[in-house]
């Protein structure tokens, strides 16, 4: 019989523990979080130091329950969910049930999922900590604070369903003032010249030089004019070499990644999401099936800003170069990297678990999702024990007429060093190699190019650029980037775009709200000074109800406020200029449920409404008609896409004449009849689903946006796309009983724009 119970989170993470315990011990798990604040009401005494009320989660009493039964069997019980914050909440949660029936409850965490690092926490475990629980539960009272005292504001003033959050909100921010910048940014034109030059001799080979000073001074050229009087005055001049620079560089290999840094590496190489990285790397850390050996754990724990290594995992690395690498490629020591500036440094960086697990041997044992980040990781990991790469420079200064210096560079790699594991496409672009050159030579000139420029305003954030400055600014924490990405989109206050981050009508309007009436919250600095003393809570340093103290008082104020005083939006109407075509009443503009329309202020007697392109004050751009290539069927004149209350749907244009409308249609026929089509409809409560045209003769409908791909098990006509936290973005098909599905590669064409 077992002497100990031992709790994780997952059941992955139990099965892979329980290969590495023994017969002594039951391996159960709680399935992440098993108590919370209620959802039907705020959960918190604000009038006695802010007690909380947690509740059993739905759907956990019974494993809870299971829980209890196994520890009455039990000498002791060992909570292990993940090594922070939230971790210590879960452990905190589960231990105030166990307790009733067992009181030998001890705390265990491990960086990594490997028999060493679980057996070495079983040999040390500790009681729980209540910082870093309070630390947690102070997190978790403001932000419930902040959306249950704003969002009713917001559902009042605009519409409901919004919700406002102490960091989302300022995340958001960043979003909606750079497109501010954007907007508001004015272009100014500059000119560049570039020569193709090349040694005397027919059979020499060219090489470029650009322009760079003139009269001693950088070269500026503000338009057309000067750059062509300067490329007049280089056609007839004679170029000479005045000097030429040799020197090396040496390109040092990156940290191992941090949360952040392993998300923008993701993002760039993969072109994964945030939320999807951190959900392979939780399958990469919790344990997966290898060939042979059983369920394994891959990786360090994935939520850390520290790009610290244990000595242990540097000497792996280490051996693992020396065995696979000529002498040269090892450096004579270690090489540490620094954390960041007021990193927590609670966990090592995102690392293999052990190195001899090389990308190539699991291949056949991951998933391509799972392998493509591994690979990633434990690049990254052997690289950063490696030499740096080492580049030959050259720069060659070119007179002409006397007062024009142009300047030819190139670089070649004399050795590769940690690029030999690095992914190819850090590798620096390499330039050009020159002939045989020496100062004095004068060169003959084939081509001069005078090129325009014109200043660019500053890029749209993609997710990994945001995750960047994020943390620059010390805004969230490494386990809530993904969580604030997926909820700005999942809310519609952004949408992404070519894998660029805009906000939407609505985004711009709850930010603009949020910032005037609550201009502390959304404060940068106020936000990243919040985290420093959720940090100083979590090293005992500061009470954490006198920190909701000092938040909340001066928050009410501002409430009060904004009740009285924040635009009511969503009873606001602004008249224009124009006229409803079928009454003469004037049109106004209006707030709805898809953002500004323009509405007949004869409403509800007459019910005439247009869209709105863009608006500035009460001067309207209509929305032009957006022309389908359907036909309607009454009139045969063009189908055009309109949205109402509940979406999008065709719309005759000859209304309001011809008032024909019906569903959107996906270009995808019917599988179970064969004569219909499948249209866009929404469910009473306004969810999108497709179903075939010819209803209700024809009943077919999926919920997931269908693809004209043949099932190649059961043959089904469709497949359906659809993302699930489980198994990320899947087309499968929607056969009952046909088990196939497969990963949706990002490289694919999109379906949802098919």
């Amino acid at each position: 019989m077992a002497k100990h119970l031992l709790i994780v989170e997952s059941p992955t993470k139990a099965k892979t523990i329980k290969r590495y315990v023994g017969k002594d011990y039951t391996v159960k798990a709680s399935v992440g979080h098993v108590k919370d604040l209620p959802k039907s009401k705020m959960g918190i005494d604000i009038e006695n130091g802010f007690n909380i009320e947690l509740v059993v989660i739905h759907g956990k009493k019974k494993v809870l329950n299971e829980l209890c039964a196994a520890a009455k069997k039990v000498d002791d019980v060992f909570l292990a969910p993940d090594p922070d914050r939230e971790g210590e909440a879960i452990a905190w949660h589960i231990a105030d049930e166990v307790r009733k029936v067992n009181p030998s409850v001890l705390r265990v965490t491990f960086n990594e999922i490997t028999k060493k690092a679980v057996k070495e926490a079983l040999k040390n475990p500790r009681p729980l900590n209540a910082n870093l629980y309070e630390a947690q539960q102070a997190r978790r009272v403001l932000d419930r604070l902040v959306g249950y005292e704003i969002s009713p504001l917001l559902w009042d003033k605009v519409r409901r369903g919004l919700s406002a959050g102490r960091v989302q909100s300022v995340a958001l921010r960043l979003i909606v003032e750079r497109e501010q910048e954007i907007e508001a940014f004015n272009p100014v034109e500059y000119w560049s010249i570039e020569e193709m030059v090349k040694a005397q001799g027919d059979d020499q080979p060219l090489f470029k030089a650009a322009l760079s000073k003139i009269d001693g001074e950088k070269a500026k050229i503000d338009n057309q004019e000067q750059a062509e009087k300067i490329r007049a005055d280089l056609e007839k001049a004679e170029h000479a070499i005045v000097s030429i620079e040799k020197k090396s560089r040496s390109r040092k290999p990156s940290p191992p990644f941090t949360t952040s840094t392993l998300q923008q590496a993701s993002a760039n190489n993969l072109r994964y999401t945030a939320k999807k990285t951190m959900r392979i790397a939780q399958q990469l850390y919790e344990g997966v099936e290898i060939d042979g050996e059983g369920s394994v754990g891959l990786i360090t724990y994935m939520r850390t800003d520290s790009t610290r290594m244990s000595a242990d995992a540097i000497e792996e690395a280490r051996a693992y170069i020396g065995q696979n690498f000529s002498k040269e490629y090892l450096p004579e020591k270690p090489v540490a990297y620094k954390s960041k500036k007021g990193a927590q440094d609670a966990h090592e960086a995102v690392r293999p678990t052990v190195v001899e697990y090389t990308p190539e041997k699991l291949k056949s044992s991951l998933t391509p999702e799972q392998f493509k980040l591994y690979n990633l990781i434990w690049r990254q990991f052997v690289a950063c024990q490696m030499m740096p790469a080492r580049y030959d420079l050259t720069a060659i200064n070119i007179e002409a007429a006397k007062r024009y210096i142009l300047r030819a560079t190139g670089s070649v790699c004399v050795f590769s060093g940690f690029l030999e594991v690095a992914k190819k496409d850090q590798a620096d672009d390499e330039g050009v190699t020159f002939p045989v050159l020496n100062k004095g030579d004068t060169l003959q000139v084939d081509e001069i190019q005078a090129n325009q420029h014109f200043t660019q305003p500053p890029p749209r954030f993609s997710e990994a650029t945001l995750v960047k400055e994020m943390e620059e600014k010390g805004i969230g924490r490494p386990s809530t980037y993904a969580s604030i990405l997926d909820t700005i989109l999942s809310k519609q206050y952004v949408e992404k775009l070519q894998s660029r981050l805009h906000p939407t009508e609505l985004g711009q309007l709850v930010t603009e709200l949020l910032v005037k009436s609550f201009p502390e919250i959304m404060n940068v600095d106020f936000t990243a000074g919040m985290e420093k003393k959720l940090d100083e809570v979590e090293e005992g340093n500061f009470d954490w109800v006198q920190l909701i103290k000092d938040f909340y008082g001066p928050f009410t104020k501002k409430l009060e406020i904004a009740r009285k005083e924040m635009r009511e939006v969503k009873r606001e109407e602004i008249p224009t200029e124009h006229n409803c075509e079928l009454c003469g009443e004037t049109m106004v503009i209006k707030w709805g449920r898809n953002g500004y329309f323009l509405a007949c202020s004869g409403y509800p007697k007459c019910k005439n409404t247009k869209e709105i392109k863009s608006h500035k004050g009460n001067q309207v751009e209509l929305a032009p008609l957006e022309d389908t290539g359907e036909i309607c069927e009454k009139c045969e004149k063009p189908m055009i896409i309109r949205r109402g209350r509940y979406g999008r749907f065709l719309a005759c244009s000859g209304y309001p004449e011809c008032k024909n409308s019906r569903s959107v249609p996906t270009g995808v026929d019917c599988p179970q009849c064969d004569q219909g089509r499948l249209v866009e409809r929404s469910s009473k409560r306004g969810k999108l689903f497709y179903a075939c045209d010819r209803y209700p003769d024809c009943k077919f409908s999926v919920w997931n946006q269908p693809i004209a791909e043949k099932c190649p098990e059961c043959g089904f006509a469709v497949l359906v796309h659809k993302e699930t936290k489980k198994d990320g973005e899947t087309l499968s098909c929607p056969v009952k009983g046909c088990d196939y599905k497969r990963a949706y590669d990002a490289g694919e064409e999109n379906p949802d724009q098919a």
